[in-house]
């Protein structure tokens, strides 16, 4: 036994290099040989390597390549050169658990990460009937090309560096014109803040806004992301019913459950598909100035109006309104562009902007500076125009494929707005059945239960998106639906 020391460093010193391409280097391979063998106490501290003339001769390399191996060791802090040579480096030992993991483990991660959980199954980004995906191939991608083209060739050098953190100034300013003759937004571009989305937008409006264990109102059933950005933010989520006339909230709600912010999606509840109603909109406003709270106004695809005018945003309704607009491109443009924005109240901006200015960096430049081209030259109107005949056509097959091939009872809400429609059923057609069995069919309707925090029996059906199924394949679709819906009520 006293000799296996010696016997493994005669190995590690002897044994040759590969000299096979593959292998790499032999510099970076005599590295990684005697880091292993430090780490791994085949080479004891204090113990000495080798001369780098003799370590040479004995692996048939030159003593450059041994030289600069002991080189990179030393500036690691693996070894310490000396008068006598080199010695290997008192290392602490990797500190070793309390407690011995069982293998394949999973490692303890933060807390507040059990309670973000999906609510249904993820499929495929071009399955049919996948709710919130646009017409991707109606894109004008040729137009968007020359966009980007010219944002390319018209910057300058400057343009590969950061950018201001909060958004190139070009984008802002678009998007406030835009927003204040199609939403009735009331804003300055120094209000708009750029990110990675809405699900990016509403994350940061967490971070400035509450401390952990303050209270979120979310809408029930509702989006996600919004309970996912609160649960990141260590709050205390408080669900709020939604009927026909969009989220519900009582004197009561105010007094047990203050919140400090309320997340709605008032022109479109998603998914039921209710608008607020003005008075709703305004005693919601009221009551948050009342009680110091914060409203996200989320206005996720109300580009996509299908009956008449287009209903303004509730930011715009009040002078000085506690609302945070969030809006994104993900529905307008594409999903993969990343590209959505905030704007702030001027007090909350004037308060907020230093840290913002440290929190974020300014990112994306060319895509943000074609993006202000797109609409500034009329490309983004002209494509919304377009996709608002496309979705209303759409919508309209799919809800005549309802009538005539879904053979189960069931009630349609929403349809004023957006791209898709909530097939409610009765509870014995379990929703996140039917859901699981359509995806091995390549179909991704959503289960509405799965939007729901604490479900009732009424929060049972199928969300279904026709953004990016073409109209003749309803049919066929529905008929599949219905065949799975039965099954599920007799199996």
């Amino acid at each position: 036994m006293s000799n296996q020391p010696h016997l493994a460093a005669a190995a590690l010193f002897e044994s040759p290099l590969a000299k096979e391409r593959e292998a790499g280097p032999m510099q970076r391979q005599l590295h990684e040989r005697l880091k292993r063998a430090i780490l791994g106490g085949g080479l004891a501290p204090g113990s000495r390597l080798p001369g780098s003339r003799a370590l040479a001769e004995t692996l048939s390399i030159s003593r450059n390549t041994v030289t600069a191996a002991y080189e990179h060791l030393a500036a690691e802090g693996y070894v310490q050169p000396d008068r006598k040579g080199t010695r290997v480096t008192e290392l602490a030992p990797p500190a070793k658990s309390l407690r011995p993991a069982r293998s394949g483990a999973a490692p303890a991660a933060a807390q507040r990460l059990v309670r973000i959980q999906p609510g249904t199954p993820r499929a495929e980004m071009d399955a049919a009937l996948r709710p919130g995906m646009p017409a991707l191939s109606h894109f004008p991608a040729a137009a968007w090309r020359r966009a980007i083209d010219r944002a390319i060739r018209n910057a300058s050098p400057a343009t590969l560096g950061y950018g201001d953190p909060l958004g190139e100034p070009p984008l802002r300013a678009a998007i406030a014109r835009h927003l204040a003759i199609a939403r009735g937004v009331r804003c300055e571009p120094h209000q708009v803040v750029m990110a990675e989305g809405a699900q990016e937008a509403i994350a940061l409006c967490v971070r400035l806004l509450s401390n952990p264990g303050d209270t979120g109102w979310v809408e029930d059933p509702g989006y996600r992301g919004a309970k996912a950005a609160m649960h990141a933010g260590d709050m205390r989520i408080v669900p709020m019913r939604v009927d026909a006339e969009g989220l519900c909230t009582s004197e009561r709600d105010w007094q047990k459950h203050p919140p400090r912010l309320v997340y709605t999606t008032p022109s479109h509840q998603y998914p039921a598909g209710a608008v607020l109603s003005i008075a709703r909109r305004l005693a919601l406003i009221a009551q948050a100035r009342r009680h110091g709270a914060w409203i996200i106004e989320d206005d996720y695809d109300s580009e996509f109006r299908h009956t008449g005018e287009l209903i303004g945003a509730m930011q715009g309704l009040v002078d000085d309104a506690p609302v945070l607009y969030v809006g994104t491109f993900s529905k307008t443009m594409f999903p993969s562009l990343r590209l959505g924005f905030v704007v702030l109240p001027a007090p909350l901006m004037a308060a907020v902007q230093k840290p913002l200015e440290e929190m974020l960096r300014g990112g994306h430049r060319h895509v943000q500076l074609a993006m202000a081209d797109f609409i500034e030259s009329g490309q983004f109107s002209r494509h919304l125009g377009r996709m608002r005949r496309l979705y209303r056509d759409r919508q309209q097959a799919l809800r005549a494929a309802l009538d005539r091939h879904f053979k189960v009872p069931h009630e349609i809400d929403g349809g004023h707005c957006g791209l898709h429609l909530t097939v409610r059923l009765p509870p014995r057609f379990d929703d996140r059945r039917i859901a699981a069995d359509a995806l091995r069919y390549r179909l991704a309707p959503a289960a509405l239960s799965g939007f729901a925090i604490r479900p009732r029996p009424s929060d049972n059906g199928l969300v279904l998106g026709y953004g990016n199924t073409s109209a003749e394949l309803f049919e066929p679709l529905v008929k599949r639906l219905s065949q799975l819906a039965r099954a599920v009520e007799h199996g």
